[in-house]
């Protein structure tokens, strides 16, 4: 052990092995209500976006439809202009 570049390893108290452990163990306990908290938002607002996607699909639906005929019909009148 002599080798070692910082010597001996010093013996950690018993208190600050126990303060750690709570800490990480409380962390983790934390983490786990809090992602609990979060992923039960996040599912309320995925399922009021996916009712308001219905909504927003056809509206892009009939506004390439509208878009389609006005390109349809400037085409037509492209094509149907009398020559002089």
């Amino acid at each position: 052990m002599s080798d070692l570049p910082f010597g001996p390893p010093v013996r950690v108290s018993p208190l600050i092995r126990f303060g750690r452990w709570s800490f990480l163990t409380a962390g983790v306990l934390y983490g786990a209500f809090h992602q609990s908290r979060l992923s039960k938002k996040e599912a309320k607002f995925r399922e009021i976006e996916a009712k308001e996607k219905v909504v927003r699909d056809a509206k892009i639906k009939a506004e390439k439809e509208m878009a389609a005929a006005a390109e349809l019909k400037s085409l037509e009148e492209m094509v149907n202009t009398p020559k002089k």
